[in-house]
């Protein structure tokens, strides 16, 4: 959806929980491993472990036949862009990805057994959340009931020019503007968006008749607007106003409305929502308290687009840290959601979210539609996490 993703997604605006603790592994023939030192900032720098052996993980004919396809959706993209997990190297899926397109699909359990070996990130333990690709009322042309802008972005959203403002963390430079005399400032936060500091500017692209959905579609990244008259636009991501990310799921929580009590809402999206629609002006001043803004582009391709630049699927896409999984790798999850909804088996990880950040936190794609929607919104799971890679790979790593 997204895409290309920063997306920041429904668990983000849920309160994310500690992720498990023991260093006991869940996934057999995995060894217990140490825990994660506080600095590490990627994979090869937290450490990775053998896991077990690929063929006895138990693959599933229709989930692995599904991630083949993904697989080899995202070789071309994989094979070429550098891993920031330190992890691997373009050469190193070269095999793989000559041998998935015409790869049989009735043995799509023998080709991952045959190309891959499995390891932990740290401990393994994992933290996975849902995203779908919600749908909106919404139109083209500004009209009586539709009076919510969904901007393009805006062109004088600029990355400051070296020396004109201070790198952030990970050493990139920062996004803001350029004033009226010339200095480096932070672009307009929501609330400044919110109140019209871009109106007027030629940059709206669309009208939606509900500023909270609007507001979610944000989290998610991208999707439809569909018109009274049944016609659909997609919305694919654009851009970000600069600023973090608040979880408004977080401030509801220590604010006491979030629970099981009288005058409290559930923790989903579904609950959050319904605060905001029954608490007009509190649920507005609630999304100002996330000053992060994202912007649209219309997608005109096939299907949504994830992170990696290929189209994503259901219920086979995850969304992962780059830093710590290799955009294109397959992830076998162990974890079971609400209500018993299984994410067991083999995933593959094509999308990244603002919020989807560490070892072992992945967000879990369900589609479009109300059930996609109901899944998303309710979806928190802890497991554990392989990550597939190239043979020969731990190998190389340690030094062997």
């Amino acid at each position: 959806m997204r895409l290309r993703t920063v997306i920041l997604r429904i668990a983000a605006i849920l309160l994310a929980p500690a992720l498990l603790s023991g260093c006991i592994p869940l996934i057999p023939g995995a060894a217990p491993v140490p825990p994660v030192p506080p600095t590490a900032t990627n994979a090869a720098l937290i450490g990775t472990h053998r896991g077990p052996v690929a063929a006895g993980l138990g693959f599933r004919d229709a989930n692995v036949r599904a991630a083949l396809t993904a697989f080899a959706t995202s070789c071309p993209r994989l094979t070429r862009r550098t891993d920031t997990s330190g992890l691997t190297r373009p050469e190193d899926w070269a095999p793989a990805c000559a041998a998935a397109p015409g790869w049989p699909p009735e043995d799509a359990a023998g080709f991952f057994a045959r190309y891959f070996e499995t390891a932990t990130v740290a401990r393994g333990d994992a933290f996975v959340t849902g995203y779908y690709e919600p749908e909106i009322a919404g139109v083209r042309t500004r009209q009586p009931g539709f009076d919510v802008p969904v901007y393009a972005m805006p062109p004088d959203l600029v990355r400051a020019r070296p020396g004109d403002a201070a790198p952030l963390p990970d050493g990139s430079r920062p996004l803001g503007r350029y004033d009226e005399t010339g200095g480096f400032v932070p672009y307009f936060d929501r609330t400044a968006i919110e109140n019209g500091a871009l109106a007027g500017k030629g940059l709206e692209i669309a009208w939606v008749a509900d500023r909270a959905e609007l507001f979610f579609l944000q989290v998610q990244g991208s999707g439809r607007l569909r018109a009274p008259d049944g016609t659909v636009m997609r919305l694919g991501y654009a851009g970000q106003n600069g600023y973090p990310y608040t979880g408004i799921g977080s401030v509801m929580r220590e604010r006491g409305l979030i629970g099981t009590g009288p005058g409290q809402y559930p923790g989903s999206m579904q609950g959050i929502l319904r605060y905001i629609h029954e608490h007009p002006a509190e649920g507005r001043a609630l999304m100002q308290q996330n000053r992060s803004y994202v912007f649209f582009r219309e997608a005109t391709g096939a299907g949504t687009v994830g992170a990696l630049g290929v189209p994503i699927a259901p219920r086979t896409t995850l969304a992962a840290d780059p830093a710590f999984v290799p955009l294109g790798a397959p992830v076998w999850l162990q974890a079971v959601g609400p209500g018993g909804q299984s994410l067991g088996g083999l995933w593959v990880a094509q999308d990244t979210g603002g919020a989807i950040k560490g070892p072992n936190r992945f967000d879990s794609f369900w589609g479009t539609g109300e059930d996609a929607r109901t899944i998303a919104g309710g979806m928190r799971a802890e497991g554990q996490a392989l990550i597939l890679l190239p043979k020969g790979t731990l190998a190389r790593l340690n030094g062997q």
